[in-house]
């Protein structure tokens, strides 16, 4: 499993210049998964995303990051994202070989997003599958990849 997590202002996804999904201050992740990803991945990666302090304390003077999404309340735009198991070092196409099938990928993102959702933050989503526009404000920029 592969998450790219943005520390973000908002971040939006629309899907034919309708707006599916919105937030605020929070984290985008953009997010793939493997042909061999089990619940196992997901419990790490849902706890990981919740729990990394990529946020400035309450302290205005300070820059260290020191809170997590959940300790500022934040929210999360959650969007699958195959394209981050492309393989490019043969030829000139990518090859998603290790991507998982669409009906495996499916079914655990939406278990992800649950997990997420457990956490009693708000959660929002693009639709699984869908070209999708992403508008991102990174705040900082702040963007880390995270793999399991």
């Amino acid at each position: 499993m592969r998450v790219i997590i943005q520390r973000v202002k908002s971040s939006q996804v629309t899907i034919n210049g309708e707006v599916v999904g919105k937030i605020g201050q929070g984290l985008n992740l953009l997010v793939g998964i493997a042909d061999s990803d089990t619940e196992a991945e997901l419990d790490w990666m849902a706890r990981k995303c919740l729990d990394l302090r990529l946020f400035p304390g309450t302290d205005s003077n300070s820059d260290r990051w020191e809170q997590s999404v959940q300790e500022i309340g934040g929210e999360l735009l959650v969007v699958s994202q195959f394209t981050l198991y492309g393989d490019c070092r043969k030829g000139r196409r990518p090859s998603f070989s290790r991507s998982a099938n669409p009906e495996q990928a499916e079914q655990l993102y939406q278990q992800f997003v649950e997990k997420l959702r457990q956490s009693g933050l708000r959660v929002e989503t693009g639709v699984f599958g869908a070209m999708m526009q992403v508008s991102i404000e990174n705040d900082g920029p702040v963007t880390l990849l995270l793999e399991r």
